[in-house]
């Protein structure tokens, strides 16, 4: 699945669409630069996952996590180094506690994610418009 977005709006309700097709234990791998809209694609998901959330990148906290009926565990690997530092901080345990685990900057960390992840690709066109690409395992 493809679309393409003209503003942060319309970039976050690309994943409040994609919260309805979700359920407990995905989980999908971010990708795209700084300033491409990753953080606000989660904000859409949060809110279409009914969690009342302000949700902000974890990138000095590495994880946040927002709890309500199916929790979302927001991981921001920029400052990680690979996956064996994923797995120091409870990976495993994240990824079976029944939540939605989506993670930024997963080219750090590719080695961690099994052949069931959701890949959510975010490409800036220019200052305003990005193109997400979504892939669904087979």
């Amino acid at each position: 699945m493809e679309y393409i977005s003209h503003s942060e709006k319309e970039t976050s309700n690309v994943g409040y669409e994609l919260a309805s097709q979700l359920k407990p234990g995905n989980v999908i791998a971010m990708y795209g630069d700084l300033g491409a809209g990753k953080t606000a694609f989660v904000r859409g998901l949060a809110e279409g996952l009914g969690l009342d959330a302000r949700v902000s990148s974890p990138t000095f906290t590495i994880v946040n996590e927002y709890l309500g009926k199916i929790p979302l565990f927001h991981f921001d690997m920029y400052r990680l180094g690979d996956a064996d530092e994923l797995f120091e901080i409870g990976w495993e345990d994240y990824i079976t506690r029944g939540g939605i685990c989506v993670v930024e900057w997963s080219e750090n960390v590719e080695e961690a994610f099994y052949n069931d992840t959701i890949r959510i690709y975010i490409e800036k066109i220019d200052d305003f418009s990005r193109k997400i690409k979504i892939e669904f395992p087979a």
